[in-house]
């Protein structure tokens, strides 16, 4: 029996308040067999005794369900016994999410920020959700969702802990309510990983549906940190259709893959322009959405027009997904927003 046997029947535990499986979110370190003894080890970054006993006990009973498996060997390393560098599953943190995920591109300029607004308002408007969705802006750099969302600081805080505002039915965090509007945020990598898990762990989020993460470009400190200190339910990436922005978003879902992260699906962004005569101008070409989710083999969840009033949305703090929840840009939000939550919870259950 090969250790990926065993992976494969390891991958229906999950991380205690997580749906990730324990394989996907590597921490299964080892997995052998031999002569009727089948061996996991796991290394935490969690030093909770009751998360360590308790996959102790999930993965043993695993194990010994497996045919041919007599006897089971399951030895867990906790926080003060894992390398530097290893993924930190189970952060101490003030919500509990059953989705998280990240809306990611790769390049600048091609919408990110705008489609992750927007599908955190559509998702939140569906019925049943408003409270349960957040919007978590990791692009420390250049943070643009206070504007986007129309909410500005300064945070409010509660003995150790940030209050998320907010807004549409979303809660939102972001370096842009921790600023001055105009201060440039002038940090190195470990002090952006640092800013990342306190988002995680010490702002009260509650219990939410759905967790989306508005990345920077690239695929650098932030998206590593976020993979490990997150468990991603996946990524979303964004791409316009020329050849240029498809390339570089196809690195970042290749990054993606190396996190052992799936990658969700692709959309399509600034599509095309249809003029007051009906005709569609495609400014920026053709199908390099569809190209890209082809090369990653990964869905690809449609198109996004270019549209004023998506532009105009974002500007005045009023995304379109809330201020024109009927109008073209609208509808294209809260098909995608349900769609992609119908397929997570359908795989989570």
């Amino acid at each position: 029996m090969s250790p990926d046997v065993l992976k494969e029947h390891l991958r229906q535990i999950k991380y205690p308040g997580f749906s990730r499986d324990i394989v996907s979110f590597g921490i299964v370190r080892r997995a052998a067999f031999a002569d009727g003894v089948a061996e996991a080890a796991l290394a935490l970054t969690s030093a909770d005794g009751k998360v360590a006993g308790f996959l102790r006990g999930e993965v043993e009973k695993c194990l010994l369900a497996i045919p041919g498996v007599r006897r089971a060997v399951v030895t867990v390393e906790t926080a003060a016994a894992t390398r530097p560098g290893a993924p930190a599953p189970a952060p101490s943190r003030g919500g509990e999410f059953r989705q998280v995920v990240a809306v990611a591109s790769g390049k600048g300029g091609v919408g990110k920020s705008t489609l992750a607004v927007n599908l955190a308002c559509a998702a939140a408007a569906l019925p049943g959700r408003a409270g349960r969705v957040g919007l978590m802006d990791c692009d420390i750099y250049g943070p643009s969702v206070p504007l986007m969302t129309g909410v500005s600081g300064p945070l409010a805080a509660e003995d150790e802990w940030m209050i998320p505002p907010e807004k549409h039915g979303v809660k939102l965090m972001s370096m842009g309510f921790l600023v001055r509007g105009d201060a440039p945020v002038v940090w190195r990598g470990p002090m952006v990983m640092r800013a990342i898990q306190q988002f995680v762990q010490n702002v009260r989020w509650g219990a939410l549906d759905a967790l989306f993460v508005d990345l920077p470009p690239g695929t650098g400190d932030a998206q590593i940190s976020l993979a490990q200190t997150l468990p991603l339910s996946g990524a979303l990436l964004v791409t316009t259709p020329q050849q240029a922005a498809a390339d570089v978003a196809l690195r970042g879902g290749l990054m993606f893959g190396k996190l052992n992260v799936p990658v969700l699906g692709v959309v399509e962004n600034m599509s095309g322009f249809t003029d007051p005569a009906g005709v569609l101008h495609r400014i920026f070409g053709e199908g390099g959405g569809r190209r890209l989710a082809e090369k990653l083999g990964a869905p690809f969840l449609g198109e996004i027009p270019l549209l004023p009033e998506i532009r105009e949305g974002g500007d005045a703090g009023a995304p379109a997904a809330v201020a024109s929840p009927d109008g073209p840009a609208g509808r294209v939000f809260a098909g995608l927003a349900a769609g992609l939550l119908r397929r997570l919870e359908g795989a989570a259950g």
